[in-house]
């Protein structure tokens, strides 16, 4: 029984799955995470440069800007 009891308080390692490689990480101490490495963070940065993930919506056109109007020309004020 104390076998028992003792497993019960003992301190369970939390642990995540990376989202790069998908191994198991440790949660606490890890400081990539949620990744495992930085091999794998600096993998998922450069996917999100290279625009492989995109959120869904509407395409925005390249030249449009962020209020409606024109930017103003070189030496114009607003």
């Amino acid at each position: 029984m104390a076998a028992a009891s003792a497993s019960r308080y003992t301190r369970r390692v939390r642990s995540a799955r990376c989202p790069t490689c998908r191994r198991d990480a440790p949660w606490e101490g890890n400081k990539y995470r949620p990744f495992c490495s930085d091999r794998c963070r600096l993998l998922d940065l450069a996917a999100w440069a290279d625009e492989r993930y995109r959120f869904p919506g509407e395409p925005v056109p390249e030249d449009a800007s962020t209020d409606g109007e024109d930017p103003p020309s070189r030496g114009e004020r607003r």
